[in-house]
């Protein structure tokens, strides 16, 4: 369950020296070779994407490849669980829009999107809710069943376009995981590299990095080093395109 909820597709800074200032192209390039968190900036708003994002999309995420770079000496709850979703593509839809303005920037529908993720790695009847904050649009809260929550506060995110049809986002998660007798923190690091290939095709590699966050007993053990690394295919395609390829 960890790593499905993981992609919901994060303030606890590591130290600073292990703070890696890239640009996200170079970032991208270097994975795996990743010996600490890139930096960024305090998240401040919400993440905006580009105008061809607008709309609802079916979107493929799969699993290519997973890596525990500290193991077997340091690993994240779930991992070797997480080897069952290697090549096997998962099906969600997802939406980007605005909020009824004209010229406001394009945003995710975290709720949405969020509702979708979850539903489709754990099923329906596992997923009570999904809710943004609606002071804090960086804090989701998603409560599972029975009696399980998960926090997630983006604390920081970076930005950029290499050129019109790319687009590279980062973004830094604090999240919590309550149970009824268990609390896990950890961070999240993810990076995603998105090319328009059309106006119905968007293509992405997408790449998750897990930290210890403060609390966890093994975090000066890590050093700042990612526990765990995960990279994905992801493919969108708009849905009406979709649907009108299956009439």
């Amino acid at each position: 369950m960890w790593r499905s909820l993981v992609i919901l597709v994060l303030c606890c800074w590591l130290p600073a020296k292990n703070a890696i200032a890239l640009n996200l192209s170079d970032r991208v390039q270097q994975f795996p070779q990743w010996s600490g968190m890139v930096t960024v900036e305090a998240a401040s708003g919400d993440l905006e994407y580009p105008d061809w994002f607008a709309g609802e999309w079916l979107a493929t995420s799969t699993l290519r490849e997973t890596i525990a770079p500290l193991a077997p000496d340091l690993t994240t709850p779930g991992f070797e669980g997480n080897q069952q979703y290697i090549d096997r593509p998962v099906d969600f839809a997802v939406k980007f829009g605005s909020e009824n303005v004209e010229n406001s920037p394009v945003v995710a529908d975290r709720a949405f999107n969020g509702r979708n993720i979850a539903k489709a790695y754990l099923g329906e009847e596992a997923v009570r809710s999904v809710k943004v904050d609606p002071n804090n649009p960086n804090r989701q809260i998603t409560k599972l069943s029975p009696g399980q929550q998960l926090v997630s506060t983006v604390t920081g995110r970076k930005s950029e376009f290499p050129s019109r049809d790319r687009f590279i986002a980062t973004e830094v998660t604090r999240q919590v995981f309550r149970r009824p007798s268990q609390i896990y923190v950890n961070t999240v690091e993810v990076t995603t590299a998105y090319q328009l290939i059309d106006p119905q095709t968007i293509q992405a590699t997408q790449f998750a990095a897990i930290y210890f966050a403060p609390e966890d007993p093994r975090y000066f053990e890590a050093l700042g080093h990612p526990v765990a690394l995960y990279r994905y295919d992801l493919d969108l395609v708009k849905r009406e395109a979709k649907l009108g390829s299956l009439n």
